[in-house]
């Protein structure tokens, strides 16, 4: 008993003793170069960002001038499907009136 309370007594004085080391100084040039890094880092990811956003501009841009070409289309056809009908019923009506006026 007394030697396992003797090596616990010699662990504590041995962990004081290495707690009380002064810890090695940082070399403070390592920190500037990663520092460096990241802002060079941080600048990239902006350009990316900003090259990312323009070319979504870009498509939406697109998108709505598909869009609105094929909705002009639509349009145009059903203006043309519209006069046509108007053309059909107006031929009928002259049709039935000459018709009418003939008996």
């Amino acid at each position: 008993m007394k030697k396992t309370i003797a090596t616990l007594i010699a662990g504590l004085f041995a962990t004081a003793a290495f707690a009380q080391t002064p810890a090695p100084a940082a070399a403070p040039t390592t920190v500037a170069p990663a520092a460096a890094a990241v802002k060079a880092e941080a600048k990239a990811d902006t350009k990316v960002a900003k090259l990312d956003v323009k070319a979504d501009a870009k498509a939406d841009v697109k998108e709505a001038k598909v869009a609105t070409k094929h909705a002009t289309a639509k349009t145009k056809h059903a203006v043309k499907h519209v006069a046509a009908k108007a053309d059909a019923v107006k031929d009928t009506t002259v049709a039935a009136d000459v018709s009418a006026s003939t008996k």
